[in-house]
C-alpha cells in the first residue's frame, strides 16, 4: 500500500509537469516556470524518498529490476531538472518526461520485484554490472531525446517553419555535441557493466554453479547485442566525422534508442534466468514432481488391492469352472 501510493505521488507530479509543459503551446504565463519548478522538484522529491526506502530495506541498491527501471525514471527526471535550469524557456520536458513517465509505468507493471541472488560476488560484480548497465541506458535515453529534439529543430530551420508560441528548443550545436557525448559515453557504460556482468557469471560458475546464467540465455545475447550495435555507432561517429555533424548522429542515437527498448523488451517477455536463483527453482519444479508422483503412487495403490482381489476371484473361478466343463465335455463325447 505505502509504495502504490508513493508511485502514485512521484508518477503524478511527473504527469502535471508534463500538462504544464503542454500549456506553453497555447498560451503565455509569468509563472509557469516556477509552478513547473516546484511539481518537477516535488516528484524528484517524492521520488528519492521512495528508493531511500527500498534501498534501507534491501541488501544492496539496484536489488531488483523493479529498482532498476525506477532508478532510471529518477535519473532522467534529475537530468529534465538540470535541463529546465539551464535552459529555462525550452520545452525539454515534452520529450523527456514521457520516458520518465515510462519507465515508471514500466516499472509498476511489468518489471519482476523479487530480489537478484546475493552472493559475495554479486554484491560487489552485481552493483558494478547493475549501476553502468543503467548509466549506459539513461544515457541511450538521453540521446534519442536530444536527437529528436535535433530533428524537430532542424526541420522547422530547412522548412523556414515559423516558430510556435512558446515552443523553443535548444540550439542545433548543443544539441549536436550533446547526441555525439551520450552515444560515446552509452557505449563505454555499456561495455562495463557487460564485461562486469560476464565476470560475475564466471565467479557464480565457479564458485555457485545454482546461480550461474547460460550463455544463451536471451538477457546475455540481447545485451550483447544492445553493446555490439552502441560499439558500433560510437567508432562510427568517432572515426567518420561528418556522423557527428547534422542530423546524421540523431538518427544514431534514435536509432540506438529503438535497439534498447527491443532489448528491454526481450528482457520482459522472454523467459530468463537471469537475476533469479535458479538453484531453488530447480528445486521446487523436482518437489512439485515429487508430490505429483506420490499422489499418483498412492491413487495406484488405493486401486491395486481391488484389482488383485478381482484377479484372485478370477483364477478361483475358472479353477472351480474348469473340471466341471471338463466333466461335461466328457460326457457329451461319451454319449455320442
Amino acid at each position: 500500500m505505502l509504495s502504490g501510493t508513493s508511485i502514485f505521488c512521484f508518477a503524478a507530479s511527473y504527469a502535471v509537469a508534463l500538462a504544464l509543459e503542454g500549456s506553453r503551446l497555447f498560451f503565455r504565463s509569468s509563472v509557469r516556470g516556477a509552478v513547473l519548478l516546484a511539481f518537477g522538484a516535488a516528484g524528484l522529491l517524492a521520488h528519492t524518498i521512495f528508493l531511500a526506502y527500498r534501498a534501507s530495506s534491501e541488501a544492496m541498491p539496484l536489488a531488483s529490476e523493479f529498482d532498476w527501471y525506477l532508478v532510471a525514471a529518477w535519473l532522467l527526471a534529475a537530468v529534465y531538472l538540470y535541463l529546465m535550469l539551464h535552459f529555462p524557456r525550452t520545452a525539454v520536458g515534452l520529450f523527456t518526461l514521457p520516458l520518465v513517465l515510462g519507465l515508471i509505468a514500466v516499472a509498476a507493471k511489468f518489471a519482476n520485484r523479487q530480489p537478484f541472488p546475493q552472493t559475495r560476488a554479486s554484491q560487489f560484480w552485481g552493483t558494478i554490472h547493475g549501476a553502468f548497465l543503467l548509466l549506459g541506458a539513461v544515457a541511450v535515453l538521453v540521446g534519442f531525446v536530444t536527437g529528436v529534439m535535433h530533428l524537430v529543430q532542424s526541420y522547422r530551420l530547412k522548412h523556414k517553419l515559423r516558430a510556435v508560441q512558446g515552443f523553443q528548443l535548444p540550439s542545433l550545436e548543443w544539441l549536436e555535441r550533446t547526441n555525439s557525448r551520450a552515444t560515446i559515453l552509452a557505449a563505454l557504460m555499456l561495455a562495463v557493466g557487460f564485461v562486469s556482468g560476464l565476470l560475475l557469471n564466471l565467479v557464480n560458475q565457479a564458485k555457485h554453479p545454482g546461480e550461474s546464467v547460460p550463455w544463451t540465455d536471451p538477457v546475455v545475447w540481447s545485451s550483447g547485442m544492445l553493446l555490439v550495435w552502441m560499439l558500433a555507432a560510437a567508432l562510427f561517429s568517432l572515426l567518420y566525422r561528418p556522423a557527428r555533424q547534422g542530423r546524421k548522429v540523431a538518427y544514431l542515437t534514435v536509432a540506438s534508442f529503438v535497439v534498447l527498448v527491443a532489448m528491454l523488451g526481450v528482457q520482459l517477455v522472454a523467459p530468463s534466468v537471469h537475476g533469479q536463483k535458479t538453484k531453488s527453482q530447480h528445486g521446487r519444479v523436482f518437489r512439485n514432481a515429487t508430490a505429483l508422483a506420490v499422489r499418483w503412487d498412492q491413487r495406484a495403490c488405493e486401486r491395486r488391492p481391488a484389482r488383485i482381489l478381482d484377479f484372485g476371484f478370477w483364477i478361483l473361478d475358472s479353477a472351480i469352472q474348469n473340471p466341471k466343463s471338463k466333466i461335461q465335455n466328457r460326457d457329451e463325447r461319451g454319449a455320442t
